[in-house]
């Protein structure tokens, strides 16, 4: 059984890939510390060049890039980061449902689903906007993300990286078919009926993951 939190299953590179970040600044968010603990976490690798980001810190990653991309500061998520570790003894803070914002503040879910500001415990004034966690499925388990939907991929073939299903490649979330062996099967020269037949899929899935890669490849 894959271990979410511990086994590596991306290289820095992969992050860059799937979450469209750049390069620079998933190598400064790997060093990124809160009170002491990475904001995205890292284990060491078998070999040089081998994976090193597990897949809790693939979400601690899309988390702070839509915070940020919310226009909210390294250091009230940082802020946020301790006292979620702090309140629920855990190092994985930006991974876990307790957090939340509204773009200008960072919330946090204590019981009952009862929220408060981070900072001076406020209640929320206006509604709390959970957009930016739209693309994360939670384990009902624990609390902390089960699975990631890639934001590049359309409504009509979502695309999750999941650490259960094809060793952390991004896998169509209906099938589980690795998006690589539906591209490579086109780029062979394979129609999108015919790689839709392969696969059991329908050919508006097909095409549009098919162009999701070829816009990024351009």
């Amino acid at each position: 059984m894959v271990d979410k939190f511990r086994d590596p299953m991306l290289t820095p590179r992969d992050v860059v890939r799937h979450l469209e970040i750049p390069a620079s600044t998933v190598r400064r968010w790997l060093g990124e510390k809160a009170n002491g603990t990475p904001l995205v976490h890292q284990v060491t690798p078998e070999k040089r060049g081998r994976a090193s980001v597990p897949f809790v810190a693939v979400v601690e990653a899309y988390v702070l890039r839509s915070l940020r991309d919310l226009g909210l500061s390294m250091a009230k998520i940082r802020q946020a980061a301790a006292e979620i570790r702090k309140t629920f003894d855990t190092p994985f803070a930006l991974a876990t449902k307790k957090i939340t914002t509204d773009g200008v503040d960072i919330f946090v879910h204590y019981a009952g689903d009862e929220l408060a500001r981070i900072g001076d415990n406020q209640q929320p004034i206006r509604q709390i906007i959970d957009e930016y966690l739209h693309y994360i499925e939670w384990d009902q388990a624990d609390d902390f993300a089960g699975s990631l939907r890639l934001r590049q991929y359309p409504d009509a073939a979502p695309v999750i990286l999941d650490p259960r299903f094809g060793h952390g490649v991004p896998v169509l979330k209906s099938s589980k078919v690795p998006v690589d062996s539906i591209v490579d099967l086109w780029l062979a020269g394979e129609s999108f009926s015919a790689v839709a037949y392969e696969y059991d899929l329908a050919d508006d899935q097909v095409e549009a993951i098919c162009r999701v890669h070829a816009s990024h490849a351009a």
